[in-house]
């Protein structure tokens, strides 16, 4: 049993003594990654922040000046929410990702780095245009002055108000409606007069009606 104390002891004292004698700046990318996540060595992952970090920062300062003028605050904080992205789950997206080829790792850190940042503003400016919406005693004037604030911001405001209407529209003539009046401008006359929708302008404004409505609630269920 001694004997077997004593090998143990050995082979630790051996192991210690390899990682120390590792040069991580000198590993390519796919085995630099494999020992952050099997050794989780202070020496490794040191050496993953000084080879990855000038990418995602700047991945991150890029895709946020989209939205707004870039602070290092700002850069810094996305920064280390994709570094707890790339750590949660035991490193699971680390070793879930299969490299093709060396450089792959590139492309995926500017993948992840990129969708943190967009998530945060995505976030942000849905929690301010909702908070906005539901201060706005006319639910309809806010929904038509919505969404100019930047084209960035038009953009995914579009999209996240098509999503959601098509999430309460129980037709798809519905949706063309709500489109039409509040997209294009088209006054409920115009649209009764559109013979594919066969709705009366009554129709039409009873339609319109609904769907504010149900949006709302919608809205309402999404940020509160």
């Amino acid at each position: 049993m001694a004997n077997l104390k004593f090998w143990r002891t050995q082979y630790f004292v051996v192991k210690s003594a390899t990682l120390h004698l590792i040069n991580y700046g000198k590993l390519n990318s796919s085995d630099l990654i494999a020992e952050c996540i099997a050794t989780r060595t202070s020496a490794a992952w040191e050496e993953f922040v000084r080879r990855f970090q000038p990418l995602i920062a700047g991945v991150v300062a890029r895709t946020a000046s989209r939205w707004q003028l870039v602070s290092p605050a700002l850069v810094d904080d996305l920064v280390q929410e994709t570094y707890l992205k790339l750590c949660t789950q035991e490193f699971r997206r680390l070793r879930e990702f299969e490299s093709r080829h060396n450089d792959a790792i590139y492309g995926f850190l500017k993948a992840v780095a990129y969708n943190v940042t967009l998530d945060y503003f995505k976030g942000h400016n849905a929690a301010k245009r909702g908070s906005k919406l539901l201060n706005n005693t006319d639910f309809d004037v806010s929904l038509r002055v919505e969404g100019q604030e930047s084209p960035a911001e038009d953009t995914v405001l579009l999209r996240e108000i098509e999503d959601l209407i098509g999430e309460v529209a129980e037709k798809e003539r519905d949706k063309v409606v709500f489109l039409l009046y509040y997209r294009q401008g088209f006054t409920a006359k115009t649209i009764a007069e559109i013979p594919s929708i066969e709705l009366t302008e009554k129709g039409v404004e009873s339609c319109l009606h609904r769907l504010t409505e149900r949006l709302r609630k919608r809205v309402v269920g999404r940020i509160s």
